[in-house]
């Protein structure tokens, strides 16, 4: 099992993994993973394709539980409660752990009614505060400018980069304590990147975020604490100045450095 890191004492927890095993039916996915996610930092998760990541970010949302046959052992402690316990609310815990996924997946509907979506569900009903969520929320996906003067239109009309910062800001409109961001900028073009990596680190200030990414580079530009997993299991996980300069295990500096992967 892969210790705790100790340098997150200065910083404080928003999630505790302990012990995480995971199966898709007989198969298991993950194995023995513990690891701390720091407050309102970036947090990557790196590794080869099949090692893992995804279906790790997808444990602390419970995002799994829709796919047949599986089985999860062990905690995830998210402030303070096991979100696997049997008392936990899933409508409400998706509500606290917004997540994007690596192809933009924008509603057929409008701008507008996109980021509405989640407030909608969530009780919100009046026109006026419905508004003042979808400005706020555009505004803090960095699209607001690009769009304020057609929210009435589809929302599949935008170009690709712009779709995914519309998701962005559909999962900041029911104002979530924690991003999980799968391959934002995978399909995207070197601009649209850049935007991606910006707003990442723009919203950190006020977000926890859990990023899963092929690009070490972005992983090196945006994070502030990387995981590396290799065939289901967390081989190291530190600061990111660290696990990229001088990492403690040699398969890590291996990956790093580009011999296999």
């Amino acid at each position: 099992m892969v210790e705790v890191i100790p340098n997150l004492k200065d910083h404080s927890i928003i999630v505790q993994v302990r012990n995480l095993n995971f199966f898709y039916g007989p198969v298991q996915a993950l194995f023995d993973i513990s690891m701390d996610i720091p407050v309102r930092q970036v947090t990557a998760l790196i590794g080869p394709s099949g090692c893992g990541k995804s279906t790790f970010l997808r444990t602390l949302n419970r995002l799994n539980d829709i796919i047949d046959n599986t089985r999860i052992q062990g905690k995830v402690i998210v402030d303070n409660e096991d979100i696997y316990g049997n008392t936990t609310d899933v409508v409400a815990l998706r509500k606290k752990i917004g997540m994007v996924f690596q192809k933009s997946n924008p509603f057929p509907k409008s701008i507008f009614d996109n980021v509405a979506y989640g407030p909608r569900i969530h009780g919100t009903k009046g026109r006026n505060e419905l508004a003042a969520i979808v400005e706020n929320s555009l505004k803090r996906a960095a699209i607001w400018d690009e769009v304020k003067d057609r929210l009435e239109t589809s929302a599949l009309e935008l170009s690709g980069g712009q779709q995914q910062r519309l998701c962005i800001a559909r999962a900041l409109a029911v104002d979530p304590e924690i991003l999980l961001l799968d391959e934002p900028a995978s399909a995207l073009d070197p601009k649209s990147t850049t935007h991606i990596e910006e707003l990442i680190l723009e919203l950190k200030r006020d977000f926890s975020i859990i990023i899963v990414t092929h690009n070490m580079q972005q992983a090196g530009r945006i994070s502030d604490f990387t995981g590396f997993f290799y065939e289901g299991r967390l081989i190291e996980f530190g600061a990111t100045k660290k696990i990229f300069t001088n990492p403690d295990i040699k398969q890590t500096e291996d990956y790093i450095t580009g011999r296999f992967g």
